[in-house]
């Protein structure tokens, strides 16, 4: 990885981290920041200070763009991915699927695209598994219904972030979210972690969580896990969606793309080559 993308995710992730302990709800656009509290209230972004000291945008929203293409031919590099994530964020194995925590898991193509069903489709789309996860909306219903901010939108980078400390469990985010990329720990999930991380914290019962876009990885500079994992591939693509110089912004003026559930005007995040 280049100096330049190195330091990026640095500033992306420290950003990451400050929203986890100080979380604040915010509508984003390119150039400003909204307080939701204060609907009439705007604060310029680009780093000035609120008004009454609330976050404001720097002009930075990270996104993906997955090439299902490439998982196509190379079948095992989803599994990559998903194995990555889950060592990293202490992902418990559960055998009863109706207690799974997934924060990116595989789906068929009429569930992952449902609004996109045509009677004649690829054979890719009619056999093989979708990447799912959160899509980090720019406009989150989740944020919305949330009462206690524990879920919440980081200016600094546009990741729907979480607080866990501050979930109470009511998931009204899980029914907000129209892409179905929440779960909820029925039970403790610890003694279901197979292979622990004592970088990252364990959650308990109760508790709803999701993708995080792995801000405590870009921190470090580093990537997100599943990304990572399918270096070189050209399968994930992570980045900034306002920056035209960056990687990802090349590869959406390249190639063409769809976005799940357009319809819903959350406005994700996540884009796919199929």
């Amino acid at each position: 990885m280049d100096n330049t993308r190195r330091k990026f995710l640095k500033i992306a992730g420290a950003a990451a981290l400050a929203g986890m302990s100080a979380p604040a709800i915010v509508k984003l656009t390119s150039h400003t920041a909204f307080a939701s509290e204060d609907a009439g209230h705007a604060t310029p972004a680009h780093g000035e200070a609120g008004a009454h000291g609330e976050p404001v945008s720097t002009g930075v929203r990270l996104g993906m763009v997955i090439d299902m293409r490439v998982f196509a031919v190379q079948p095992m590099l989803l599994d990559q991915a998903i194995a990555a994530c889950n060592k990293v964020h202490n992902i418990p194995h559960f055998t009863d699927r109706k207690n799974e925590i997934k924060w990116i898991w595989k789906a068929p193509y009429a569930n992952v695209f449902p609004e996109q069903e045509t009677l004649h489709k690829s054979e890719m789309a009619k056999t093989k598994p979708f990447a799912v996860l959160c899509n980090h909306c720019d406009n989150p219903s989740c944020v919305r219904v949330c009462p206690t901010k524990a879920t919440f939108v980081q200016p600094e980078n546009g990741i729907v972030g979480m607080d866990f400390h501050r979930c109470i469990g009511c998931r009204f985010c899980m029914a907000a979210c129209p892409y179905g990329a929440r779960s909820f720990n029925w039970q403790d999930p610890r003694p279901f972690i197979t292979n622990y991380n004592p970088d990252f914290p364990t959650r308990m019962r109760g508790v709803v969580e999701k993708c995080n876009f792995c801000g405590e990885r870009l921190a470090l500079g580093l990537e997100p896990a599943c990304v990572e994992a399918c270096k070189g591939t050209g399968a994930m693509v992570f980045g900034d969606l306002n920056d035209p110089a960056s990687e990802i912004r090349g590869v959406l003026d390249k190639e063409f793309t769809i976005q799940r559930n357009p319809a819903a005007g959350t406005r994700p995040s996540v884009y796919y080559i199929v």
